[in-house]
């Protein structure tokens, strides 16, 4: 039986078998009005994109991530958490890994306004 992540219930997504299976395959785990709470794998460099419509929230839950921005690299670490501001170019890129969060409106494209093999349909955890 699939779990439902939006009725009420809490959710542990670092502690939830096969949703990190996949690098950059984001899995939406809860649903805040009209905004996805997505979990994530990353490993490797990801699709360089903006997002011309929303900001977007990436919080390390395990590992390290950096973050590709045309002024300069963000790098978090677990516990961190950094606000792409909306248009802002940017490219995510971890090269041992990192288990993030990612909260954006439900109707954002993993690669924003940049498709590539990368991009992924909406999948609920």
């Amino acid at each position: 039986m699939r779990k439902k992540w939006s009725d009420g219930r809490s959710c542990r997504p670092d502690r939830s078998p096969g949703l990190f299976e996949e690098p950059w395959s984001p899995r939406t785990v809860a649903v805040l009005n009209d905004y996805d709470i997505r979990v994530v794998k990353t490993k490797g460099e990801f699709t360089r994109h903006s997002h011309p419509e929303t900001d977007e929230v990436f919080l390390v839950l395990s590992g390290s991530l950096t973050i590709r921005l045309d002024d300069g690299e963000v790098t978090l670490g677990s516990g961190q958490l950094y606000v792409v501001p909306r248009g802002v170019q940017h490219q995510p890129v971890s090269s041992d890994g990192a288990e993030v969060v990612l909260i954006e409106p439900s109707a954002t494209v993993n690669t924003g306004d940049t498709p590539s093999q990368l991009t992924a349909e909406r999948r609920r955890g």
